[in-house]
């Protein structure tokens, strides 16, 4: 029997679109491969349950391990009867915006085999079977609460393994173990094992979306059993209900490295037209100045690195402020620098938080936000990834994951995500060796990891220079974060230039040689050009890699290493065929650029991005009113080269109607101006941006995209004046900003999420309504001169659980000070204000902190009113 089924299934590997379905009958056990090469076993017990053994050759790499699941109808590890054996091929070519290798092609056996439980509950179990492993998941034809899975994995006791504690961001320290020695506890995905033979087999799962709970590996003490485990208690879902993928890559290690076999097995792409995403290196400022993302000037600073080294992106992470940040994305634009933003999760995880974000950041003109501190593998959590892939998507906002769970397919499914973190990465400031070279074989194999690396700043680490050079090749990631800030990156010039030339995706990758917590040493391909790099955990060595990947003929190569003295950069010349070696220091790493010796040519360096400096003058700056004519001029200074395609025009912002055409040139020579007039109309309450954007193109622009350059009229729109007596809380801001989370109306500060806060309460009175702020905060409403009095009672409010120090000031017009406290704490209790404010058009109130810090500054405003026209006296 078992030779019959296995040959039927090698049978079915040329026949792409056989699909046979064999009846019930008395197998003793299932065998589903595509080559012979792996092997995936499903076999019955005496118990009627079921279990599930891999083999590579003629090794059994996982031995047999339990299958099934428990539902509140029917406990499906048991009793169960065979119906059918369904059989087919699936085999897809797609394509990838991130990764190790942009084009793909899927290609597996795959047979379902049908089983009826108690009370004829039907239990489908999907078997695929590729070249570099297998998987499995269940189907419940009718629906069904799952409860728990029987599902484990047995690899040899002995094996060793690299395995990952479990925590919700997978963020622990990777230990080197074996499988039968690890301690007792939870383990995250993936894990690796040295399954013998020159076998490695990694576990993990794919196609895991908020449909179901996502899991880890639960392990006793003492064996070796990894049983799959569920975030939730149960899972709901009506028939058919399918469940994630139990994968098992298993290769020698360069097979498991170069897998692609997680993303194959996720759903496909949702994008109908992924054009727009682009991944590239990004300067990020926060781990080497954790204030920096609070500073407009420095930000642009970052973006001015950014654009001297063609890197297109700059992070702007927390701290920033919506009161700067648009117009700190103009002048990166300008540059040639795309801008990302950070978020906290929550500030976006209902439909009406991401419906007033993320078209106004688009309106901003980002390129992509981060979205951080999920920290949970929960069905609920997993909803989220969903929703916000998807809104993000709809905006074509790029997506970052940080405090995230690691990548399960999601990548293929939604192309505009660049990046996952779930890693120890460099901004825990403790950078080791030894657990660097585990993360190409274990958690970079799955998706793209945001390692964030090359943090010269991290004093603690064990780490060369090279070394750290060299992960920001080794690692691969859509969008990689360069850590260290332009300084300390300008010191090192040699290490910069190699930065530069390195791209962030891949059109082949091989792994030349490597063990993990050892060594890990890649090749990679963009365009004709390769990449050789590799990492080192332990003794100065020589590195000799083969380059029978090469194209025929003799090679240029660029190699950056650790010199005596500092990095040291050398060139030589290579054949095809013929081998590299490098001298790596202790703890080292290196990097060599290769490219085809043609005549003339005496670099591997490709041209740097650099965009041409332009000027747009906007006109005029500020303005009031529903109707406000703009206009702009747009200057190619003398001395520069011309510029292609270009078009001058106005954006109308939301609620704003825009009156003209846009200019446009085929040709903008040095020296030459293109100007236009457009009329704003319309326009809801409050302060808007009325912009007008240049866009062009230049020649030899190696990105091949326009270039943005935007400037802005400000243009205020009055509300209609308050009346009577006024709650302050009741009015729309003009403006707020905040030190921790939103300004709450009507109750205390809380925590990051709009509407988490408490009710007002200082030394012990409650209010019914105010503002809630952190220090140091702002929030200014529009009056109109109408009014002549406010009041409110301040103070610290009752949920600040440390020591507080506050000041409060009401500012007129101008930012006239029209009344103050002094430093108020939580023992001083309520303090009230009042004001003359006849005759004033903006209100500001204004909480800064006391001199010890923002921490626990909770201020209340609490019955904060306005008295104005019409008010009984």
């Amino acid at each position: 029997m078992l030779g019959r089924r296995l040959g039927f299934a090698v049978a079915l590997a040329v026949a792409a679109t056989a699909v046979t379905t064999t009846p019930a009958d008395a197998a003793d056990h299932w065998t589903v491969s595509l080559t012979g090469a792996v092997t995936a076993v499903v076999a019955p017990t005496d118990e009627g349950g079921l279990t599930f053994a891999v083999s590579r050759g003629d090794t059994t790499v996982l031995a047999p391990a339990p299958l099934g699941l428990r539902t509140k109808a029917a406990d499906l590890t048991r009793d169960l009867r065979f119906l059918r054996r369904t059989d087919r091929v699936v085999d897809e070519h797609y394509s990838m915006t991130t990764g190790k290798r942009l084009q793909r092609h899927a290609h597996a056996a795959e047979t379902t085999l049908s089983f009826t439980g108690v009370g004829e509950t039907r239990l489908d179990v999907v078997v695929r079977a590729a070249a570099d492993g297998v998987a499995y998941r269940y189907v419940l034809p009718a629906g069904g609460t799952i409860t728990g899975e029987a599902s484990s994995f047995t690899p040899p006791a002995a094996a060793p393994a690299w395995l990952l504690p479990y925590s919700p961001n997978y963020e622990k320290v990777r230990v080197e173990t074996t499988a039968s020695g690890a301690a007792a506890g939870d383990y995250g995905f993936p894990s690796l094992f040295d399954t013998g033979e020159g076998s490695y087999t990694l576990l993990t799962e794919s196609d895991v979306d908020g449909r179901y709970s996502g899991a880890r590996l639960a392990h006793p003490a003492g064996t070796a059993t990894y049983a799959i485990k569920l975030a939730d208690p149960a899972v709901t879902g009506e028939g058919p209900f399918t469940t994630p993928w139990r994968v098992a890559i298993t290769g020698d290690l360069a097979t498991v490295t170069e897998s692609t076999l997680v993303d194959d097995l996720a759903p496909p792409s949702k994008l109908g037209d992924p054009s727009w995403v682009r991944p590239g290196k990004v300067a990020w400022s926060w781990l080497s100045e954790h204030d920096s993302p609070g500073d407009p000037g420095r930000q642009k600073q970052y973006a001015d690195f950014a654009a001297r080294h063609g890197w297109p992106y700059v992070l702007i992470d927390e701290g920033w402020d919506a009161s700067w940040v648009p117009e700190v994305i103009r002048y990166a634009r300008a540059r040639g620098v795309e801008v990302i933003l950070w978020f906290r999760w929550n500030t976006l995880d209902t439909d009406a938080e991401r419906a007033k974000w993320l078209p106004l950041v688009k309106s901003w003109g980002a390129a992509g936000i981060k979205v951080d501190f999920m920290d949970s593998d929960t069905q609920a959590r997993f909803g989220f990834y969903d929703d916000i892939a998807r809104a993000t998507a709809q905006q074509r906002l790029m997506l970052n994951f940080h405090g995230a769970t690691v990548p399960r397919g999601f990548q293929r499914t939604w192309p505009h995500v660049m990046s996952f973190e779930a890693v120890r990465g460099a901004e825990q400031l403790k950078t080791r060796a030894a657990t660097n070279t585990m993360f190409p074989f274990t958690r970079n194999v799955v998706g793209s990891m945001d390692y964030t690396p090359t943090a010269f700043v991290v004093s603690d680490r064990d780490t060369t220079d090279a070394h750290e050079v060299a992960t920001f090749f080794v690692y691969e990631s859509g969008w990689q974060h360069g850590a260290d800030k332009p300084e300390n990156y300008e010191a090192r010039p040699e290490a910069l230039h190699t930065l530069d030339q390195l791209p962030t995706v891949w059109d082949e990758t091989r792994l030349l040689s490597g063990r993990p917590g050892r060594e890990a040493v890649f090749a990679r391909r963009s365009g004709d050009r390769w990449f050789v790099g590799g990492i080192e955990a332990g003794p100065a060595t020589k590195v000799t890699a083969s380059l029978d990947f090469l194209g025929h003929g003799r090679w240029l190569a660029d190699t950056l290493r650790d010199g005596p003295s500092g990095l040291l950069r050398e060139k030589s010349t290579v054949t095809a065929g013929g081998q590299l070696t490098v001298p790596v220091a202790a703890n080292g790493g290196f990097v060599t650029v290769l490219c085809p010796a043609q005549p003339g040519r005496a670099s591997c360096d490709q041209e740097v991005r650099q965009v041409p400096a332009t000027r747009l003058s906007v006109t005029p700056e500020t303005a009031e009113g529903t109707s406000v004519d703009v206009s702009a001029t747009f200057e190619l200074p003398r001395g520069g080269a011309s510029l292609y395609d270009v078009e001058l025009a106005p954006i109308a912002p939301a609620g704003w109607r825009v009156t003209g055409e846009p200019v446009t040139r085929p040709v903008l020579s040095a020296g030459q101006t293109v100007s236009g007039t457009w009329r704003f109309t319309g326009g809801p309450a409050g302060t808007t941006d009325l912009p007008v954007a240049a866009t062009y193109r230049f020649r030899g622009d190696p990105a091949d995209r326009p270039v943005h350059v935007e400037g802005a009229t400000s243009a205020f729109v009055p509300p209609p004046a308050p009346t009577g007596t006024v709650e302050v809380s009741a009015l729309p801001f003009l403006a707020a900003s905040n030190g921790w989370g939103p300004v709450e109306r009507d109750q205390s500060n809380g925590d990051t999420a709009e509407g988490d806060g408490r009710p007002l309460t200082i030394a012990g009175t409650t209010y019914a309504h105010g503002l809630g702020t952190n220090a140091p905060s702002s929030v200014t409403v529009w009056l109109g001169g109408a009014c002549t009095a406010f009041s409110a009672v301040t103070g610290v409010d009752d949920e600040a659980d440390g020591p507080a120090s506050v000041t409060f000031r009401v500012l007129g017009d101008d930012g006239r000070v029209l009344a103050d406290t002094p430093v108020l704490r939580p023992a001083d209790g309520a303090h009230p204000v009042q004001a003359d404010v006849t005759g004033v058009r903006r209100l500001t109130l204004e909480v800064t902190d006391g001199g010890d810090g923002e921490d626990f500054d909770h201020a209340d405003w609490a019955e904060a009113t306005v008295t104005c026209a019409g008010a009984q006296r």
